[in-house]
């Protein structure tokens, strides 16, 4: 009988210990990723990818410039914002690693912990500022307008604010609506000696970054308020330019400069006038989650 008990007893024992060994083998290792991958380099990890937005960004040009300046084995893949961010977010549910270029002011700051990797070769430029760009002789045949948009000036936070109730789900009109209504000491500076008109109208273009989308729905609503029949045009940087330039529309409040739209200014400087930044403090580059141990765009050539 005692024999037996500790027969079973050592038999015990030992399941013990290998379920032990086997959950040991399978747990996750650092950053949610599982030993087997924690010995691949982060290259292999992330399949040399750099999740990028439209072909036609500045970002993604910028990206592709350090990819060639850090001699990166990495490849950007171009998409779309809203699959970038998504991408983003899938990654960062299940604790995995992800590159993506990136732009500030944006919500996924306000949303998600990421940083910035430091780019000491100078690929992606330094600060960054939004500017409105009108159509010559605007101050001519609009004054107005032209006065509201040379005095529309607001910060990241503001945007952010308003970019992140978008994504949120809530109406872009009636969170610009709303914003307004909040912030009626900033947007009374922004039309302070402008008079109401009646009807006029007015044509706004922008790209679908989230930025633009949350700004020139802020200043399309002032214009409105002030009397304007305004209307907004979606559509990609090099036609934005292109549209303000020869006059289809009036004016542009999503000129990223000096570095992201640099070779619009270079093409279209005298066709149009720059009324200077309507935003200060803007920034692009590559971002990671922060949990990655990855502070430096040399650290991918590794």
């Amino acid at each position: 009988m005692i024999k037996n008990k500790w027969k079973k007893l050592s038999v015990v024992v030992c399941t013990i210990l290998v379920l032990t060994i086997v959950g040991c083998s399978s747990n996750s290792g650092k950053n949610g990723t599982s030993n087997k991958n924690s010995e691949k380099t982060l290259g292999q990890q992330v399949d040399y990818k750099i999740i990028g937005i439209d072909a036609g960004a500045g970002v993604v040009q910028a990206a592709e410039k350090a990819v060639e300046d850090y001699d990166l084995d990495f490849k950007v893949q171009t998409s779309s914002g809203a699959a970038m961010t998504q991408a983003l977010g899938d990654a960062i549910e299940n604790n995995k690693p992800i590159i993506i270029t990136a732009w500030t002011p944006h919500w996924k700051f306000a949303k998600y912990d990421l940083k910035y990797l430091d780019d000491p070769k100078g690929s992606f430029g330094g600060e960054e500022k939004i500017h409105t760009i009108t159509r010559l002789k605007l101050k001519e045949d609009m004054s107005n307008a032209h006065k509201i948009l040379d005095q529309f000036y607001w910060t990241p936070e503001d945007m952010e604010s308003v970019m992140l109730k978008v994504n949120e789900g809530e109406n872009v009109v009636e969170v610009a609506t709303q914003w307004i209504n909040d912030n009626q000491d900033k947007v009374s500076e922004w039309t302070d000696g402008a008079h109401k008109v009646d009807g006029e109208k007015i044509k706004l273009a922008y790209v679908a970054w989230d930025s633009e989308i949350a700004s020139t729905n802020v200043i399309g609503k002032v214009l409105e308020d002030m009397g304007y029949n305004v209307t907004l045009t979606q559509v990609e940087a090099g036609p934005m330019w292109a549209a303000v330039a020869s006059g289809d529309v009036d004016a542009i409040v999503a000129a990223w400069l000096p570095g992201t739209h640099e070779k619009y200014m270079a093409d279209y400087n005298d066709q149009v006038e720059d009324l200077g930044p309507n935003l200060e403090g803007a920034k692009i580059g590559l971002a990671v989650p922060a949990y990655m141990k990855i502070d430096s765009i040399e650290d991918l050539a590794k």
